[in-house]
């Protein structure tokens, strides 16, 4: 019988010696093996499991109910948000009321890199946002996510070094397996109509799209926000407020973003 992953989390009320221990050895005695373990956040204990049946993890969970040192908070099958808590060490924060939203700050770059390069590997037609002031890194995450996902990436529009507005692009640009980065501030509102034509193309392959500043993107454009699979915030920190009041037709400090 093929094994299969669960991924388990727990608090930890009294951090009392041989927690750890106790909860390995009963897993042993079940039969089931620890993938990886790691704290996931303070006084959380997250682990990847394998089972040989639901049962066996049936019969964990309610042995688990009974101790009083510790909560069962999750024990599921693992999502990419639980396999990253489990490499990082980092649960990543997303906005309980818009399920698609998920936050990071400068000091999380490496845990964003890695969280879009595995939607990255998935391929297929995906529309992805990252929103954020300027400087704060957008451009780079992409560039950084798309080498470890091994693809390769096209800059449609960007002020990553200087002003980049493409009105075409090479037939070995024409891919499925490309990540096309759009930056929605200078494609919807300091581009030609060329460019724009390029740009409706490109949403319509059945590729991975990242858009820079999506909110102004969909303000310019006929497309809406829940048209984004998903909507990534990167902020310096945790009280800085993403805001596009700077924003118009002329130079602001949006152009190097």
């Amino acid at each position: 019988m093929e094994k299969k992953e669960w991924y388990l989390e727990y608090k930890i009320h009294k951090n009392r010696p041989g927690l750890l221990g106790d909860i390995s050895s009963l897993l042993g005695m079940l039969g089931i093996n620890i993938v990886t373990i790691n704290g996931v956040e303070d006084m959380r204990r997250g682990m990847l499991l394998l089972s040989e049946n639901d049962e066996q993890i049936e019969r964990f969970r309610t042995i688990l109910d009974t101790v009083d040192n510790i909560t069962v908070t999750k024990i599921r099958e693992p999502k990419l948000r639980d396999r990253l808590a489990i490499r990082h060490g980092h649960y990543i924060e997303r906005d309980n009321d818009e399920k698609n939203t998920f936050r990071f700050v400068r000091d999380e770059l490496g845990i964003l890199v890695d969280f879009m390069a595995e939607l990255f590997k998935v391929g297929g037609n995906r529309l992805i946002g990252i929103r954020g002031m300027p400087r704060v890194g957008k451009t780079e995450s992409v560039v950084a996510a798309s080498v470890c996902a091994n693809k390769r990436w096209s800059f449609i529009s960007s002020t990553l070094l200087r002003q980049t507005v493409r009105s075409q692009l090479a037939d070995d640009e024409l891919t499925d397996d490309h990540i096309y980065i759009i930056d929605g501030i200078v494609s919807t509102m300091r581009a030609t109509e060329k460019h724009r034509t390029l740009v409706r193309d490109i949403m319509r392959l059945s590729a991975t799209k990242v858009i820079e500043h999506p909110d102004i993107f969909v303000r310019e454009t006929e497309y809406s926000i829940e048209d984004f699979d998903y909507i990534i915030e990167l902020r310096n920190d945790d009280s800085e407020v993403i805001t596009y009041d700077i924003v118009d037709s002329g130079f602001s400090s949006f152009d190097i973003s």
